[in-house]
C-alpha cells in the first residue's frame, strides 16, 4: 500500500461515517493549510509550504487512483474530471515547488478547487 493511501486509510478510521463528509474535511483541512500560508506568506517558512503542498497533492493522489479503479461506481465523465482536476493540481504544485521566487497567488487556484469539491461533498452528504 502507498504512503498516501495508509495515510487516507488511518484518517478514515477516525473521521464521520459517511465517506463524502470525510473527504470533504480533508479537502476542507487542506485548503486551510493553503489559505494560512498565503495570508501569511511573508512569515511562513518554506517547509510548511512544502508540507501544505505535499499533503494537498496526496489528497489528490489518492482521489485519482480511486477514480482510475475500473470498479469504482463513478460516472466515467465523473471519473475522468477527477483525473483532470487531479493532473492541474499536480502541475501547479509542481510550478510552485520549482519556482524560484513563487507568489503566493498561485495557492488561489488550489484553495479554491478544494473548497468548491469540499462544498459539493458537504452538500451530497
Amino acid at each position: 500500500m502507498s504512503r498516501a493511501h495508509e495515510a487516507y486509510a488511518s484518517a478514515s478510521r477516525n473521521a464521520p461515517k459517511d465517506p463524502r463528509e470525510f473527504e470533504a474535511s480533508i479537502l476542507t483541512r487542506a485548503a486551510g493549510q493553503l489559505q494560512r500560508i498565503r495570508d501569511n506568506w511573508a512569515e511562513e517558512q518554506a517547509s510548511a509550504l512544502n508540507d501544505a503542498l505535499l499533503y494537498n497533492r496526496r489528497i489528490w493522489t489518492v482521489f485519482a487512483a480511486s477514480a482510475a479503479e475500473k470498479e469504482h461506481p463513478l460516472p466515467r465523465e465523473i471519473k475522468q474530471n477527477i483525473a483532470n482536476l487531479a493532473i492541474f493540481i499536480f502541475k501547479r504544485t509542481s510550478e510552485i515547488e520549482t519556482a524560484t521566487d513563487p507568489a503566493p497567488q498561485l495557492l488561489d487556484t488550489l484553495i479554491m478547487i478544494n473548497r468548491e469539491i469540499a462544498a459539493g461533498l458537504y452538500a451530497r452528504a
